[in-house]
């Protein structure tokens, strides 16, 4: 079997994730690891047993595709040299820092007739694979993504380092454009805005109401999505999934006729899931699951929100 030659531009803490994946799948040949801290670069290709790279350029002519996993600003760059290089890539989110840059990519890789996919992990979160068939005409969509502080992904506020995510899915469920992005958000550790609520009013009269916070003191990652009849709660961290459905006519006096369900879903690896989508995608030249396109999506309205809190 030929293998896909693999690399991983920027092996920190979730790049060094990506490098496992890719070696942990027997059709991808793992060819090395490249990161700006040479010393990080050394560490993650020793503990695999791959090649330091030690410049872009030596990738040319000797991989298919690559992860690139570096800090959002310098997406750009290192992804529009791959692209123009022929190679196929699996960019972290967001695809770019603003979406003019985005956009550049997005035609590089049609016009090259390459694979460009774009890390919004949560697609391949069995939680929301799950609930997708249940999931008919969303009305009111209510996003709760919090975690601690942690230095990394900083380079940017956390509308694009945590609600994207959120934006991705929102766009990804509701088929229709938002028309109304009202936001508020704040600094509190760093000089962008560490925690910030959005309300998305879509042309179809759904509704999102989003908020994201990297202050908080525990982790959520909680999903709840209402529809005629039923309400529905997904726990990103715990993979609970929750089915309120309405069962009949409510008479006075008596219990609410609803029917609920509740199950469980064993956690699995969605990196390893992304990974493995991606390489299908490159080997078997079928579309991305989350195109360069998608990514686009996420990234205009998340700008939308950023706007909106600058406006504030």
């Amino acid at each position: 079997m030929k293998k896909m030659r693999a690399a991983v531009v920027g092996v920190g803490y979730l790049g060094r994730f990506h490098a496992q994946k890719y070696k942990a799948l027997p059709q991808v040949e793992l060819v090395g690891v490249f990161d700006a801290n040479i010393s990080r670069a050394e560490e993650v290709a020793a503990e695999l047993q791959v090649a330091v790279i030690r410049e872009l350029k030596d990738l040319v002519g000797q991989v298919d595709a690559v992860t690139v996993a570096a800090t959002t600003s310098a997406h750009f760059e290192i992804c529009k040299f791959l692209l123009e290089n022929n190679i196929h890539v699996n960019v972290e989110k967001p695809i770019t820092s603003n979406s003019s840059e985005g956009q550049i990519l997005c035609d590089l890789a049609k016009k090259n007739k390459l694979h460009l996919q774009v890390g919004h992990v949560e697609r391949f979160n069995p939680a929301l694979i799950a609930a997708q068939e249940k999931l008919k005409t969303p009305l009111f969509i209510e996003c709760h993504r919090l975690a601690p502080f942690k230095p990394r992904g900083v380079d940017v506020n956390v509308v694009l380092d945590l609600m994207i995510h959120d934006l991705d899915m929102i766009l990804h469920l509701v088929p229709s454009e938002p028309i109304r992005v009202d936001a508020i958000g704040t600094p509190v550790i760093t000089k962008t805005a560490d925690i910030a609520n959005a309300r998305i009013e879509f042309a179809s009269g759904a509704v999102a109401n989003v908020t994201s916070s990297r202050v908080s003191l525990t982790a959520q990652r909680k999903f709840r999505v209402f529809q005629d009849s039923q309400y529905l709660s997904l726990d990103f961290g715990s993979g609970e999934v929750r089915l309120m459905s309405k069962t009949g006519d409510w008479v006075e006096n008596a219990p609410p006729p609803i029917e609920s369900e509740v199950w469980n879903l064993e956690k699995s690896d969605a990196l390893l899931a992304e990974t493995s989508a991606f390489v299908d995608s490159v080997m078997n030249n079928k579309p991305c699951v989350v195109t360069g396109e998608d990514g686009m999506k996420a990234l205009r309205l998340a700008e939308q929100i950023i706007g909106a809190i600058d406006k504030r």
